[in-house]
């Protein structure tokens, strides 16, 4: 494939580059279910006149259908973006960058999806459907699946769509989040994750950040030991990651402990547990839900993420070494691997 790829690159330059060209555009389509002609010129930051005459092309190959509300994929061309799949990897250099990540911290498995989540919801979704994707692949009957809160694990349970019903699977929340948005909170998640798959699921109603004393409490409390116990036999967790000042912040923690967690150079959380640069616990939240010694006994951890903002978190948390699966964006994969190269 790669070697048919640089032979087309030198005798057809300009092929590759019409061939990115409508791949792109033909997949920003399927991303968006619908979407009008004057919204996706300008998210690729290209003139109507040029996307109609590409629209066109494409509609005429019976790839797109486009009516009053908008464009969308057909049948034809939701399929011809599968089988391409690999090739668009190839041609915008992601496979070069999933193997250099992958080998240099020993993962089995590194998906780069095009485009910065920082500036595009279609790189959001993107990465949602990879990890939706990367999810169902490894799900067996009687899983027990931890997931964590945030707006791309989130966008992963939109797009999960299985293709046979999980009954016997359990979706859980890794840890508590009352406070945060509703629809971003782990349990909202593993709910969804749940009805999507035909699942079971169990939610965990406590906040994420707790005192001393109402942690002894709820510690204590049966039904918190239930659903804590069915926590800590996941086989397989999935999570976010993110930039420690920011989550920090959005958690609402003391001033001083944000002050310290600059100065003992936090940079990534991830679980209520704060990474330096090196991949080092640097401080830790009284939370309920799973702990380093739970995610290490996982069989699959799943970290998903994406940005040019959160590469530094995301090459913090792979210094940690425990994820076996990592779906990233090409932002945050160029910075990571470019790090890489200063080591």
């Amino acid at each position: 494939m790669r070697t048919i790829l640089e032979v087309q690159k030198q005798l057809l330059p300009d092929l590759m580059d019409v061939l990115k060209k409508r791949y792109t555009i033909l997949h920003q389509i399927m991303l968006s279910d619908v979407i009008g002609r004057r919204t996706l010129a300008n998210s690729m930051q290209m003139t109507e006149r040029v996307l109609r005459a590409e629209t066109d092309l494409l509609k005429a190959q019976g790839l797109i259908e486009i009516d009053s509300a908008g464009m969308k994929i057909s049948e034809a061309g939701y399929n011809l973006l599968q089988q391409l799949e690999p090739v668009a990897k190839e041609l915008f250099g992601l496979s070069e960058l999933e193997e250099r990540i992958k080998q240099a911290y020993g993962l089995q498995k590194v998906v780069v999806v095009p485009g910065d989540s920082d500036i595009s919801p279609y790189a959001k979704r993107e990465l949602g459907r990879a990890g939706a994707k990367a999810l169902s692949s490894i799900m067996n009957d009687n899983d027990v699946v931890a997931v964590t809160g945030g707006s791309t694990t989130a966008e992963v349970a939109e797009q999960l769509t299985p293709p046979t019903s999980m009954k016997g699977v359990w979706f859980v929340p890794a840890r508590g989040g009352l406070g945060e948005s509703l629809e971003i909170q782990a349990n909202t998640i593993a709910s969804t994750m749940a009805k999507r798959t035909g699942a079971q699921y169990k939610l965990l109603h406590v906040p994420d950040l707790l005192s001393d004393h109402a942690y002894e409490s709820l510690i204590q409390d049966p039904g918190v030991q239930e659903i804590l116990q069915l926590i800590r036999q996941s086989r397989i967790v999935i999570h976010g990651i993110g930039d420690a000042v920011e989550m920090a912040k959005r958690r609402k923690l003391a001033p001083e402990i944000i002050d310290e967690l600059q100065e003992q150079g936090a940079v990534s959380e991830s679980f209520g547990y704060y990474f330096n640069g090196q991949g080092e616990v640097v401080h830790t939240m009284l939370t309920l839900g799973m702990r380093l010694q739970d995610i290490e006994r996982t069989d699959v951890v799943i970290g998903i993420a994406g940005g040019k903002s959160k590469a530094a978190a995301i090459h913090s948390v792979l210094r940690f070494g425990q994820e076996d699966i990592l779906i990233i964006d090409e932002a945050a994969a160029e910075v990571i691997v470019a790090d890489m190269e200063t080591i």
